[in-house]
């Protein structure tokens, strides 16, 4: 099995590096970097959660670094050109990635043909994470995952989902077909370039199924029959099992695959050649986070705000990478 967290273990892990910077009230510096303007680049359009945590972020660690922090986006390509510009900046720390990394930029090498890789970049934090939800339209009949796979083997080509093309959802599907013996042509899977549509589809009745983020399905919870969270453990905001526990009576088991990990990073050459700017970047936006201010107003933007640092955040984007390489052949 992959080595995976739960929200529980996040929260744990975000509280204690709180206690354990409330002492770091001070910007930090080192030498006299920064001493102008850092940039972060967005690699989406403006309004998207990347952006929005983005900017809701800025403003925080310009006080903690002492500079003033521009956010500038250039979506396009499945992050693609984003990743492409920051790599073609100097790496000196003054530029850094804000995204959704997870599953954009593991997509963009495995199916979009990037000439870069996972390891050309170095995560400082993820902050906010994404569970996946499978839900069911609540006039379908659906009551739970099972059932929609039985219908899915014996009723091929009647049965239609909603996903957002190449997302974690979509290869969700894709890999519990596997897993079941179920032949991929048997679903009807509709994928759409947003969550919006994906949701909109799913409300409307145009499909019987979804597989998409959770946090963004609130808004249509009335149309929803939930039928597995793709986590470890059930969590308090949707009466669903987690995927396992609702593939048990299959006597089946899939990988918990990471929905959507928002975070902050830079290239990798920048933490190689300039080891003590990294140290900054990464302890402005620790010290940020554990400020109660920033997360108060994260929380009522509907915002993440957990610190796991550089080593979890690299580890988890490793992982994230194996397992849509080992299954990419199922997006095709």
């Amino acid at each position: 099995m992959f080595d995976r967290f739960t929200l529980k273990t996040l929260a744990a892990s975000a509280a204690a590096a709180m206690l354990a910077s409330l002492a770091m009230t001070t910007p930090v510096v080192a030498d006299d970097y920064p001493d102008r303007p850092i940039d972060l680049v967005v690699g989406f359009g403006t309004g998207g959660s990347a952006d929005r945590m983005t900017r809701a972020m800025s403003s925080h660690l310009a006080e903690e670094l002492g500079v003033p922090v521009r956010v500038t986006n250039r979506p396009g390509a499945g992050t693609q050109v984003s990743a492409n510009y920051i790599l073609s900046r100097p790496d000196d720390g003054y530029t850094v990635y804000a995204s959704t990394f997870a599953p954009y930029l593991s997509n963009t090498i495995l199916t979009g043909g990037a000439q870069y890789g996972i390891e050309d970049f170095s995560f400082i934090n993820f902050q906010w994470f994404d569970l996946d939800l499978i839900a069911a339209n609540k006039d379908s009949g659906f009551e739970d995952l099972p059932s929609l796979l039985d219908e899915i083997r014996d009723n091929p080509g009647e049965v239609r989902g909603s996903v957002v093309q190449g997302s974690a959802g979509h290869l969700m599907v894709r890999m519990l077909l596997d897993e079941a013996g179920i032949p991929q042509d048997n679903l009807n899977l509709v994928t759409y370039n947003s969550g919006g549509e994906a949701r909109s589809a799913v409300a409307g009745g145009q499909v019987h199924f979804t597989s998409i983020s959770a946090e963004g399905s609130e808004g249509i919870r009335e149309f929803l029959t939930p039928l597995a969270i793709v986590n470890e453990e059930r969590i308090d905001q949707w009466d669903a099992p987690s995927i396992n526990e609702a593939l048990e009576p299959m006597n089946l088991e899939v990988p918990v695959l990471q929905g959507s990990m928002r975070g902050f990073a830079v290239t990798s050459e920048t933490e190689r050649q300039y080891p003590e700017r990294y140290e900054v970047l990464s302890g402005a936006i620790q010290n940020a986070l554990a400020r109660k201010e920033v997360q108060d107003e994260l929380e009522s933007s509907d915002i993440g705000g957990v610190w796991v640092g550089p080593e979890r955040s690299n580890e988890l984007m490793r992982t994230n990478f194996e397992v849509f390489d080992k299954y990419a052949d199922l997006l095709n």
